[in-house]
């Protein structure tokens, strides 16, 4: 099967993969995955997403941005730290920014102030956005709200919401980033999709997370990326390879490569 593949949120630059990241490469390659989008965290992981960027030219790209679970008592420094990336040389997007209410809510007027700092950039840089919503959907969705004037696009990432919240994702132009999630028992996304139009759908690894069926439990690479598409085929009733076109055409509107 000749399909082609868009990774579009993996954190290849992790440690998890630093004793077989050519191999992780191949065998994603082999599946037919032909880009991957690597997410900022904050500034720990900056040198070692933009080497992954100049070791695989075309095939991996970096976006910048600051995590919300990065976001702590340094979170101006981090930010200012963001704020010169992005006017330093070009990135794929502003990512991965948003809100985190599931681990600690110690700091969540810091991180509500980092994301709209942080649309603010992507809106003056013309950049899509990543964002990342656990336990924060209707904030997230709301902070979207107060910037969408018509040219701020971008991801949900790791969409596990309801039919009501992917709806008001996809009035605000933005896209669901449909992950191994999809592949798991006891998941509602599979009945959200059923409903949701394919053009408004983009996939994702979450690489070394969420690893899709049959390989829950084990590290996540994007060559599992197929596991995600096939089973979000099975869903549409479509073919893989319709899957896979619409797919990385939404991936490639958004990243404009």
């Amino acid at each position: 099967m000749n399909i082609q593949l868009i990774d579009t949120h993996c954190h290849l630059y992790g440690q998890e993969f630093a004793q077989d990241i050519r191999a992780v490469i191949e065998r994603a390659e082999n599946e037919g995955v032909r880009q991957f989008y690597l997410p900022a965290v904050d500034s720990e992981a900056h040198d070692a997403m933009l080497q992954l960027e100049l070791d695989f030219p075309g095939k991996c790209f970096a976006m910048m941005g600051l995590h919300p679970c990065s976001v702590k008592e340094d979170y101006k420094e981090e930010l200012a730290l963001v704020g010169e990336w992005l006017g330093k040389r070009p990135f794929k997007a502003v990512g991965e920014i948003g809100l985190d209410y599931y681990w600690d809510k110690t700091f969540v007027a810091a991180q509500q102030e980092a994301f709209h700092q942080q649309i603010e950039w992507a809106l003056q840089y013309q950049l899509p956005i990543v964002i990342h919503s656990r336990e924060s959907m209707a904030d997230s969705i709301r902070i979207v709200q107060e910037h969408q004037k018509g040219s701020l696009r971008g991801i949900f990432h790791c969409f596990t919401g309801t039919l009501e919240e992917a709806q008001q994702i996809i009035e605000l132009g933005f896209y669901l980033g449909i992950g191994g999630v999809v592949t798991y028992k006891n998941t509602h996304l599979r009945e959200v999709l059923k409903v949701v139009s394919m053009d408004q759908i983009v996939l994702e690894t979450d690489a070394p997370y969420l690893t899709p069926v049959p390989f829950r439990g084990k590290r996540n690479e994007s060559s599992y990326l197929k596991y995600i598409v096939e089973k979000i085929a099975e869903v549409k009733e479509i073919s893989v390879e319709e899957a896979a076109t619409i797919t990385t055409a939404n991936a490639k509107k958004i990243f404009g490569s």
